[in-house]
């Protein structure tokens, strides 16, 4: 009997006719995903180095710095002023303050010689009896935009039809909107500061001064002392910057309040870049045209997904843009407000109402501004005799 020979090295069986071929038997070990745990711990690692990253570049870097005190300046405009202290420290955040109120009166004390096409003066704009120049209306509204901000600009041709109003009841102020429908006014904006314990203030009480019509109706500075303006004399001739009452008087101031700073004087700005524009918020600036134009911008602020805000050295250059000459800061935050005739809202103010603040005072047109009775709600009371806190 013949034995079939054994299968040699690297020899296995032959399978069956239509059998398969063996599996290879090497066993291969899977690879176990990362848990749920692992990846949150990786998370949190990159997150300690991109944030340990980003402090080195906020609090060691000459770019780093500059955002962050314009992060300090923006909480300086708002009512959490204190929390800049955590960015620039306590004694940052009053040097800061300090350096802001010496530029800001330094800023005020140039004085203003361009000179002014004024209605009713040789050479000035043909102005009709409804207030508008021969080729223009006496109102009109532009939108503008900006990095993170929108906002308006409401041109008057005519700035003699101009006038400061004050609220019609005594013990608080009186929104922008319920003045322009109450005294009938083509257009408005707020305009000077007022006293504003816990920010929850009445608005009855204003700061410096208030003088509509030549006429002083509020005086919170003495009579020697001199203060930072925003006005108008009898012309229609924009006065802003440093003066006295017995200044104003000569040179005959006709509607004026007190804010600051000055933005641009004798066609020049004063704001020197982004850095030294006090912080990005929402904004009002008075300014005029060397054809005696008037220029109210008004941005919107606070609101993510809709404007930011901007800080003063943008209004600045939306302004001299424009054409203007001279241009002033007036209140801003939550006051900031464009009204249009019928009490209509222009813009969307920060306020928690959506309708502005209660304010003392604000800058309306009129088609004939004389013939408007403004009352003085401050005649008899001194500044002492004020509760603004109350309601």
């Amino acid at each position: 009997m013949v034995t079939p020979p054994s299968p040699g090295p690297g020899q296995g069986r032959q399978p069956a006719p239509g059998a398969l071929p063996p599996r290879n038997r090497v066993t291969q070990r899977k690879r176990k995903r990362p848990g749920f745990w692992a990846w949150l711990l990786r998370l949190f690692v990159v997150g300690i180095v991109v944030f340990a990253a980003f402090l080195a570049w906020f609090f060691l870097t000459p770019s780093g710095n500059s955002w962050r005190y314009r992060a300090a300046d923006t909480l300086i405009t708002t009512q959490h002023r204190h929390w800049a202290k955590y960015l620039i420290g306590q004694k940052g955040l009053e040097e800061r303050v300090a350096e802001y109120m010496k530029q800001f009166e330094a800023m005020g004390e140039e004085r203003q010689n361009t000179e002014i096409q004024l209605p009713g003066k040789d050479g000035g704009k043909d102005v009709n009896a409804a207030g508008s120049s021969a080729d223009q209306p006496l109102t009109s509204i532009e939108e503008v935009d900006g990095k993170g901000f929108h906002g308006f600009v409401l041109t008057v041709t005519d700035p003699t039809k101009v006038r400061l109003v004050v609220p019609n009841k005594v013990g608080r102020g009186e929104l922008v909107g319920s003045m322009v429908k109450r005294t009938g006014a083509l257009a408005g904006v707020n305009a000077g500061g007022f006293a504003d314990p816990n920010w929850q203030g009445n608005g009855f009480q204003p700061i410096g001064l208030v003088i509509t019509q030549g006429k002083i109706y509020y005086n919170g500075l003495g009579s020697d002392k001199s203060v930072q303006i925003v006005g108008l004399d009898k012309q229609g001739k924009m006065i802003a910057g440093r003066y006295s009452i017995k200044e104003l008087l000569n040179l005959g101031i006709s509607e004026a309040v007190s804010f600051e700073p000055r933005l641009i004087v004798n066609g020049k700005g004063l704001i020197k870049n982004h850095a030294s524009g006090w912080g990005i918020a929402p904004r009002t600036v008075m300014a005029q045209r060397e054809d005696g134009a008037i220029l109210f911008l008004v941005i919107d602020g606070r609101q993510p997904g809709y404007s930011i805000g901007a800080d003063l050295y943008d209004c600045q250059q939306i302004l001299l843009e424009r054409g203007a000459v001279i241009a002033a800061n007036l209140d801003g935050g939550s006051s900031s407000i464009l009204v249009t005739e019928g009490g209509d809202i222009m813009n969307k103010p920060s306020s928690k109402s959506g309708k502005g603040r209660y304010l003392p005072t604000a800058f309306l047109v009129f088609d004939h501004p004389e013939s408007v009775q403004v009352p003085n709600i401050w005649a008899g009371l001194k500044p002492g005799d004020i509760d603004a806190s109350k309601w």
